[in-house]
């Protein structure tokens, strides 16, 4: 441990969600999303936005700080971060960005958001509709993959060949999503239980991908505030500190046209050391995770390099059980995560990673000291980051 940390240097003030809607239908601007979600967080929090000095978000978001500061009547903007990269793997280097402006002294209160309109920009899930294609591209569309589904389940078949793994390991993490869900009204299938049978009749999308193997497609907003650790016990909730946050990826992970050394990866093979070395803590020690689900089968991966168990002991650690916020062994995504509360790029998982420290969640883990994010598999850069109990610090 060094004095270079960002270990309990920053806490949480508030958070805070739109409505969420399915793509395509939200009747708001993203523009608008994004400042209905900052607001809500204020208000959580118990502060005026005026307050608020900086903005960090990521994955190519379209809302600009200076117009958000504008519109928010924010006298000073301190601070204005976008978090390199496509996809969710951004979401926790965003809050680590945060924190570190925060800090640093670049900033006193920093809000990570991120809004989504796919109607009016168009949708995540498909490949591109254009005339020709170009770049890297060029050498995986002719072939067949176009769609992030496409192309993610060319790793992920090659990880189950190699390691032995069945159908039932990526159904139990869609159950435990699905089931979870249930119990939370703000969650798009609330109301709309999945079980063994629907799973497996479910269509194929692309093998070994079954239709709810893969996110959800949603319009909203979701927006967290950070301010300095002295400042944790100035809000209503309990102290929610920050213990890590990491970002990044392995030797030529961004190679060309799947073309990386390392292939059957989630990307997190030399972040996760990092995170918990960063956080002091280790994997038996986290005690709920929620971990980006892109599609299932990333969530597969991410669980072995963030060191839950061995490649080996998928088959049998992949339970719903196991994964269950009721004595699970490893619960996982508590409020539905992308394939059943929404897809937010993934930033529902980092408020609900703070909600379970709070106390709040909707299928709470009992006492919950350490809370982990993993951001975004099997896309690069990735990130990842745990939130502490007061305990922690």
């Amino acid at each position: 441990m060094t004095d270079r940390t960002l270990r309990g240097r920053v806490a949480v003030a508030g958070v805070g969600e739109t409505a969420y809607y399915k793509r395509g239908q939200s009747p708001d601007a993203e523009f608008d999303l994004a400042l209905k979600a900052i607001l809500a967080a204020c208000e959580n929090a118990g502060i005026s936005p005026k307050e608020v000095d900086g903005f960090a978000s990521y994955s190519n978001d379209r809302n600009d700080p200076s117009k958000l500061a504008a519109a928010l009547g924010i006298n000073d903007l301190r601070f204005a971060n976008m978090q390199w990269g496509g996809g969710g793997g951004g979401g926790s280097g965003a809050v680590g960005n945060a924190a570190a402006a925060i800090a640093t002294g670049m900033a006193d209160c920093v809000v990570v958001f991120r809004s989504l309109a796919q109607g009016q920009f168009g949708r995540f899930g498909q490949g591109a509709r254009i005339p020709e294609i170009r770049g890297e591209g060029a050498y995986t569309a002719p072939y067949g993959l176009m769609s992030p589904a496409q192309s993610f389940a060319m790793k992920v078949n090659r990880f189950m060949y190699e390691n032995g793994v069945r159908q039932e390991a990526l159904r139990a993490i869609s159950l435990a999503s699905y089931a979870h869900a249930q119990n939370n009204p703000r969650a798009v299938m609330y109301g709309r239980p999945l079980d063994e049978e629907k799973y497996d009749e479910s269509r194929w999308i692309v093998e070994p991908f079954h239709l709810f193997d893969c996110c959800l497609e949603n319009d909203g907003a979701a927006a967290i505030i950070l301010v300095s650790a002295e400042r944790a016990k100035d809000f209503d909730h309990p102290p929610c500190y920050l213990l890590s946050a990491v970002s990044g990826s392995h030797y030529r992970a961004g190679a060309g046209s799947h073309n990386a050394p390392l292939y059957a990866t989630s990307t997190f093979t030399t972040v996760a050391p990092r995170l918990y070395e960063m956080a002091g803590v280790k994997p038996s020690d986290v005690d709920v995770l929620q971990c980006y689900e892109n599609f299932t089968g990333g969530v597969m991966m991410s669980i072995v390099e963030h060191g839950f168990c061995e490649p080996h002991e998928v088959n049998e650690f992949f339970t719903l059980e196991n994964f269950s916020a009721d004595c699970g062994k490893l619960p996982i995504n508590t409020s539905g995560g992308n394939l059943a509360e929404c897809y937010m790029h993934g930033l529902g998982l980092n408020i609900e990673a703070i909600r379970q420290i709070w106390g709040e969640s909707t299928n709470q883990v009992g006492a919950v000291e350490v809370s982990e994010v993993a951001s975004g598999p099997m896309v690069t850069p990735v990130s990842s980051c745990i939130f502490g109990a007061e305990s922690t610090v």
